[in-house]
């Protein structure tokens, strides 16, 4: 099986599919016989999550590129929309933010910065209302917790008790709408 190979000071192997790519990281010092090894144990795994992807890119494909026109309209409403679903949620959760940046990501949903500012992507707007509260409340969560610990998810269990429910939904669905966006850029 072929993969493309990152080696840095991380301290374990770890595998992940990138569009139809296999990328493999590993620690600088790992013998080659032992990332060959780790591959041939998760084909498994490997075959699994390629399968996902060439599913995710079909069901992409058969729906279009994102376009631009599509790219401005979803910003326009994700900024009228998302800070006031952030604003409601911050005063539950007990947190102020910065500010609020709405972009078209390609991989990202959201992001918190160390300094409290908040970043959305403009495709929640694609998804429904309550997925775009779950991101919206593990961003805000993230105020309290720059990490992703037991502590952070029951703050964000505590403020959406749906977490959980929304975020499998993201997941399961998200990756055709982040095709979409790079198929769009792609043109």
């Amino acid at each position: 099986m072929e993969y493309t190979l990152i080696r840095s000071d991380r301290r374990t192997l770890g595998m992940q599919v990138k569009g139809t790519e296999l990328i493999v990281r590993a620690p600088l010092k790992t013998p080659q016989s032992r990332i060959d090894a780790f591959v041939r144990e998760n084909t498994a795994w490997v075959d699994r999550q390629l399968k996902k992807a060439e599913e995710r890119q079909a069901k992409a494909d058969s729906l279009g590129p994102l376009t631009e026109e599509e790219r401005i309209g979803l910003t326009k409403i994700a900024k009228d929309y998302i800070p006031k679903r952030a604003e409601f949620y911050a005063r539950i959760i007990g947190v102020t933010y910065a500010r609020i940046t709405i972009r078209c990501q390609k991989t990202k949903w959201g992001s918190c910065s160390s300094a409290g500012s908040l970043n959305f992507n403009c495709l929640l707007m694609l998804c429904p209302r309550e997925v775009i509260d779950s991101v919206v409340v593990h961003e805000l969560c993230h105020l309290k917790e720059m990490n992703h610990s037991r502590r952070f998810y029951r703050e964000v269990l505590a403020a959406f008790p749906e977490y959980k429910k929304w975020n499998a939904w993201l997941k399961k669905n998200g990756g055709v709408l982040l095709e979409r966006a790079r198929a769009g850029e792609e043109e």
